[in-house]
């Protein structure tokens, strides 16, 4: 399976699966300006409203070019400073919302792993447009299992590293995120890690992405989440200004 990345498929990706997003709002910023033929607005309010506009639908695509075609995300180097080169790893985990982008590069990165692949995804309970539309276009690597975000079918203790990339977060109610970070630390080795990538809602996601932040939790939420769910570590790396690494063991 290939697995180099197109150019600029991060920002491809935000703007196919937000794209009702853009189109909301470049027909608003359509009916702004025909909106001077009929009122007279203020030059100064006119231009700033137009450059909160534009902000609005530019800046995300700059944040993700940086995140996810230039920072080299993909390319996996920041694994190395979540785990050490003498821990041996014969079992993986990689648990995703119905959008795969990283099970195919995990296992050419450590091929001597076996490797299982889950998805949570729920129609019924992850209703976001964006990921129902990324969920058409995701690779499926072999396998893959449906599952509940509250069961995941793998033995108490047999796991070394559970992968959780950028997916945790279309769990929307926290009393499900614990139960299913519960399933996770049951499924680890006492030596195990939860390995788990997320934007945060805090001020440089909202400088990206302004309301949009709000899809994401904060620093805290997670804390607690983790902590309720009887991890005994929560430690974060910041992965550029916008994602964070969390290493938690159980």
């Amino acid at each position: 399976m290939e697995i180099k990345r197109r150019n600029f498929q991060g920002v491809l990706n935000i703007l196919s699966f937000n794209r009702h997003f853009y189109v909301i709002g470049l027909g608003a910023l359509l009916l702004l300006f025909l909106s001077r033929l009929l009122f007279t607005w203020p030059s100064i309010t006119f231009i700033i409203i137009v450059i909160a506009f534009a902000y609005g639908l530019i800046m995300p695509l700059i944040v993700s070019a940086w995140v996810y075609d230039f920072s080299r995300f993909y390319e996996f180097q920041w694994l190395k400073q979540q785990i050490s080169g003498n821990e041996k790893i014969s079992q993986i985990v990689n648990i995703n919302a119905g959008f795969d982008e990283t099970s195919f590069i995990i296992k050419h990165l450590l091929p001597e792993a076996d490797l299982k692949v889950f998805d949570f995804y729920n129609a019924q309970q992850h209703t976001e447009p964006a990921i129902v539309r990324a969920r058409k276009v995701s690779m499926v690597y072999p396998n893959t299992q449906t599952i509940a975000s509250n069961v995941i079918p793998v033995s108490d203790g047999s796991v070394d590293l559970v992968f959780l990339l950028s997916a945790v977060h279309e769990i929307r109610s926290h009393e499900e995120k614990i139960g299913f970070l519960k399933e996770c630390r049951r499924i680890c080795k006492p030596q195990g890690k939860v390995i788990m990538v997320e934007h945060l809602r805090d001020f440089p996601n909202f400088l990206a992405f302004s309301v949009g932040f709000t899809h994401f939790f904060s620093r805290s939420v997670w804390k607690d989440a983790f902590k309720q769910a009887g991890f005994a570590t929560f430690r974060e790396t910041k992965f550029t200004l916008f994602m964070s690494v969390f290493n938690c063991n159980p």
